[in-house]
């Protein structure tokens, strides 16, 4: 897939693109490595790193959706997503997820009760729907990661599954290009960068579950799929919010990629899908092993 903005898309147009590709593979060769270590470590250090950032998620959305970062807006979303994040630590996964509904619920109220002119009558929606999509974010990735027997193959297996999905949609679809995929969300990703995405991420997901001793590897490769096909509709999905407030990213933190929603809009839909596929085969519980074990 490929877009003309911060997220690297490009459909080559020179210094300006090989600069950004430059910053996007500086970024992600710092990153990469930090991030895979605090999966490794997991425990408290994984659960804290995944509210922080899903905090940092509610705050690009916010900002994105309110045009500022309303301190009162924010605060039930950030309150709930702490709690959340707590109560997974906790071994407590019901109550994080009533914590996010909670949270969702409150933010809602709150730009309810803001007086007209400050608040147009969906904000309360957008506000609601930010708490929810942060939520994701957190729920996904650490209560995979919970699960103390697979946590750490699940992780490993959407890290490869969602970033080679990345990696090869940008670079096929730089390559050969071609028709493109959905214009009016994001007018230059091609349907060659998603096939050719989905073709290297579902092969990366079997690689890593093979070498990690996971069996049945046609139900993996089926997961993968699910999983790929998922993380581009998230990175469409977040392209669709940012057309929606005219936005060409929602942050600044990650050089060459933007903010936090931009980095991990796929990894964040293709997280929170792996999480109910794996709790409707195993329970809060076990939830990777839902997610690997066939």
């Amino acid at each position: 897939m490929t877009e003309p903005d911060h997220r690297g898309h490009a459909t080559g147009e020179g210094t300006s693109g090989s600069g950004n590709l430059r910053l996007r593979v500086a970024s992600a060769a710092v990153l990469a490595p930090v991030v895979v270590a605090i999966t490794i470590v997991g425990g408290w250090i994984f659960f804290a790193v995944c509210t922080v950032a899903a905090g940092g998620i509610l705050w690009e959305w916010t900002s994105l959706a309110a045009g500022r970062a309303d301190a009162r807006i924010l605060t039930p979303g950030w309150v709930a997503l702490l709690l959340a994040g707590a109560f997974i630590g906790l071994g407590l996964p019901y109550a994080s997820f009533g914590m996010i509904a909670i949270g969702a619920a409150l933010a809602g109220l709150v730009v309810v009760a803001l007086p007209p002119d400050e608040a147009a009558p969906s904000a309360a929606v957008w506000a609601a729907a930010g708490v929810v999509y942060a939520g994701a974010g957190l729920l996904g990735p650490a209560l995979l990661r919970s699960d103390p027997e697979w946590g750490l193959t699940a992780l490993l297996f959407l890290f490869a599954t969602v970033w080679i999905t990345d990696i090869f949609a940008y670079f096929c679809g730089h390559v050969i290009g071609g028709s493109r995929l959905w214009p009016t969300l994001s007018p230059n990703k091609t349907w060659s960068g998603a096939v050719g995405g989905l073709i290297g991420g579902v092969a990366a997901g079997i690689t890593v579950a093979y070498a990690s001793g996971v069996a049945k590897l046609g139900m993996i490769g089926v997961m993968a799929v699910l999983l790929s096909i998922l993380a581009q509709a998230g990175d469409l999905l977040e392209s669709a919010v940012k057309r929606r407030f005219g936005a060409k990213d929602t942050g600044w933190l990650i050089p060459g990629h933007g903010g936090l929603m931009d980095r991990l809009d796929g990894f964040l839909v293709a997280a929170f899908a792996a999480l109910i596929i794996g709790m409707l085969r195993q329970g809060t519980g076990s939830p990777a092993r839902g997610l690997l074990v066939w």
